[in-house]
Formats: structure tokens, sequence, C-alpha cells
């Protein structure tokens, strides 16, 4: 069995990069426990469906459905617009559909993080289509001064600086995501 300081080190080397602890796990865990229990307040008589964008938020999701208290369900998208590189390719491609009817829904978006806002704006011009009773955002990580289209985030779990971040469900390369800690780039 791995040890749990196997999945917390205390730096990660990629190449010629070193990236250092930046959120701890606790603190992630305490931030989503505050956001499942505001959600439950305010969903308090509905019955919402939560739409994680694969792959990254998966790790965001599954915490913060532990936290939501109240009847809910659940469904994915699946979009690329990184690949395998640190910078968004500025294209969106759908890669995974929703299962679920959205229609006449109380939609929460969940998503690990948003820089430009590409994919997020791709994701909001899709589910209006769906005519959903309301939409609203959660974003474990947001970076304001990354934005470049004009998007609510109702639900945020922390602002960050420009700077490229992996662990708990971001990666690098598709690597990193099982980290328990977010880790930022080193200058």
């Amino acid at each position: 069995m791995r040890q749990k300081e196997d999945l917390n080190p205390s730096y990660i080397r990629v190449g010629n990069e070193k990236f250092v602890p930046y959120i701890s796990e606790e603190d992630i865990l305490k931030r989503v426990a505050d956001l499942g229990q505001q959600i439950s307040d305010e969903y308090r008589d509905k019955l919402p469906i939560f739409i994680g964008i694969l792959n990254g938020s998966f790790m965001f999701l599954s915490d913060l459905l532990k936290d939501v208290s109240i009847k809910c369900e659940m469904d994915f998208f699946k979009l690329s617009s990184y690949g395998d590189e640190k910078i968004s390719s500025g294209k969106v491609k759908l890669l995974k559909e929703l299962n679920a009817d959205i229609s006449d829904r109380h939609v929460i978006i969940v998503e690990d993080i948003v820089d430009s806002g590409l994919s997020m704006k791709y994701i909001e011009e899709l589910i209006n289509e769906l005519n959903p009773a309301s939409m609203k955002i959660a974003s474990l990580l947001v970076k304001p001064n990354s934005l470049k289209y004009d998007i609510k985030i109702d639900y945020i779990g922390f602002e960050i600086p420009d700077k490229f971040v992996i662990g708990y469900g971001l990666d690098y390369a598709q690597k990193y995501r099982n980290l328990r800690s977010i880790y930022i780039l080193e200058e």
C-alpha cells in the first residue's frame, strides 16, 4: 500500500520544471465542505444536477458531492482544449455528451479550473441550448487575471495567480491528477 506521503510529496520535478506545494489537502477539503454546505442551503427545495467536466473535475466533484446534503444527480461532459500542453490550444472539442435530460433542471457545472474561460463559455452555450431551469458554475480554482471571457462563477474554491498547477485532478500531460494537494510551478 502506498503511503499518504507519496501523494503529498515535498515537490514534484517534471523535466526541468519544479512544482512546489501550494494548496494543502486539508485546505482543499475544508473549502470544498464549505461549498457543499452553501450549495445544499441554496438548493434545499430543489433537485440539482451536477455536470462535471472531465477529466479534471472528477476529484473535486466527488468530494463536493460528499458534502452536499440534499438529493442530487450528476452527469459529465468531456472536453479537450489542452491535449498534453500547459497552454490551451484555443479550440474546444466535445468528447462526451450528457446522458441526462437537463431541460427545466437546475444545473451546476463543476470544473477544476477556469483560466481563460474559453471552455466554460463553450459549456454555457451548450447547456443553454438544452433549456435548463437555471445554471450555476462551481470551480475549484479560478485565475482572475487570465479570464478573457465574461463568465460568472458562482462557487469559487480558490483564486490563484496565472501560474500552472497540478494535483487534485489537475494534470500535466495526463499525469499527477492523483496528488492530494495542489502544486504550483516554481519560478
